[in-house]
């Protein structure tokens, strides 16, 4: 995998993720307690022997940076490589920002020309998923592919949310459509059985989904770029025009575990599925296949009489005399007493309080960071540092979709309450 270079996609302002991406990179939106996003993609490569990577971004850019140069410094740890954020830039030959997956690479072609490579590796910033992009490019080489495309197999309630790919019962694509509905959408059914899924599973799961990832070869990635300067979009316009001109598109299907972490739902339920037992969906604890993470060398938390069920703890918190259950917990929790947490994601602090600035705070009419004594937190996000005081109520109590509070800090996207980073709620607040 020395002739693979990866670029990694950081997506474009996260509005979907809002108000996680608020202050924040869609790839640095902590995860599973204690990793971010970005961690996933540049895990795999490391697995898989890849470690040439650049991360492209261009909004909030700074907690990312300073993820990646306190996680990966490749060289010393990982062997000889790198992992480099490239952010938009503006300059006289292109003075626009990102406008798509494709326009973002073709912004920094020069600089991924320089490379002594073969192939470039694709990915998203966004997803959950373990995958050896070892096979991924062997897969590519061997079936003598211009381009191959991630394939997910779905069935046909999914199938209308993604790019379809038609394919041959050898894998190679014949036809792409972005997001097909009716008529449209049974002309991409594929025989997934002749791919690999059993009888049962391709009744199933008849679609070929693209996951947003893909590996082109060298020459085919450059003449694209070059030959379709006005197309900004990798999946909506580089592969329907590499299709048209009769290059050799594969499909390289992949039937696991997959996320694509865009919405808050998806990263709400995502975060959640982790605590399942005794087989979760997705888990981190694969001695063969590692996710890696910023150390922090950080104490072993500390459970006072708390009752936890089902729940994932980040390391160095503090629970009281508290109920969690069905919770993700990031590293440097502090849950005091009789509080009661369900279904909920507390995605920790930054920094400590000693017992003196806490004290000092409550003595000032302040919030200490964390969760306050008496409250009760069901379905609910809180975001990194908030201020939770004493007998808050967050419940959804008005059963409402969407809404938006930012002068009380919180917010609700598809039924769940998010109280933004750094936001405070005020004692025997009722939300």
């Amino acid at each position: 995998m020395k002739r693979v270079l990866a670029i990694i996609l950081g997506g474009g302002a996260g509005t979907r993720l809002f108000p996680l991406t608020k202050m924040r990179a869609k790839p640095a939106v902590p995860l599973a307690g204690k990793y971010r996003l970005i961690d996933i993609p540049i895990s795999n490569c490391i697995n898989s022997e890849i470690n040439k990577i650049y991360v492209l971004t261009q909004f909030n850019s700074a907690s990312l940076n300073r993820h990646l140069t306190m996680s990966y410094n490749l060289s010393a740890g990982f062997g000889q490589g790198f992992v480099e954020v490239l952010a938009a830039q503006q300059t006289p030959d292109s003075p626009s920002w990102f406008e798509g997956t494709a326009d973002a690479v073709r912004k920094y072609q020069s600089l991924f020309h320089e490379w002594d490579v073969d192939h470039y590796l694709i990915l998203s910033g966004d997803q959950l998923y373990r995958m050896d992009y070892g096979r991924f490019v062997q897969h590519h080489i061997d079936t003598g592919a211009q381009l191959t495309v991630g394939a997910l197999p779905v069935d046909a309630a999914q199938a209308e949310g993604f790019g379809l790919m038609r394919t041959s019962a050898d894998g190679r694509i014949q036809e792409f459509r972005e997001k097909p509905k009716g008529e449209d959408l049974a002309q991409m059914r594929v025989d997934t059985q002749a791919l690999g899924l059993s009888a049962e599973e391709a009744l199933k799961r008849p679609y070929l989904a693209s996951m947003g990832i893909y590996v082109f070869s060298r020459e085919t990635m450059f003449d694209l770029l070059n030959k379709h300067p006005s197309s900004t979009d990798f999946g909506k316009e580089i592969i329907p025009s590499s299709l048209k001109r009769g290059d050799r598109l594969q499909s390289y299907l992949f039937d696991d575990y997959w996320e694509d972490i865009g919405t808050i739902g998806a990263f709400y339920e995502a975060n959640l599925a982790l605590t399942d037992q005794p087989n979760p969906a997705f888990s981190f604890y694969d001695e063969q296949f590692p996710i890696y993470t910023r150390p922090r060398y950080l104490p072993p938390s500390k459970l006072q009489d708390a009752q936890v069920t089902a729940s994932i703890i980040g390391e160095g918190s503090l629970l009281k005399a508290c109920s969690i259950h069905h919770c993700v917990l990031g590293v440097r929790s502090r849950v005091e007493d009789e509080v009661v947490l369900q279904d909920t994601l507390l995605l920790g602090a930054d920094y400590f309080e000693s017992a003196e600035q806490r004290l000092a705070l409550r003595q000032q009419g302040g919030i200490p960071v964390g969760v306050g004594k008496g409250t009760t937190v069901k379905r609910a996000i809180l975001d990194k540092n908030v201020r939770i005081g004493n007998n808050v109520t967050i419940v959804n109590k008005d059963h409402l979709e969407e809404a938006d509070r930012p002068e009380h800090s919180f917010y609700i996207r598809n039924g769940i309450v998010v109280v933004e980073k750094n936001g405070s709620i005020a004692d025997g607040t009722v939300i």
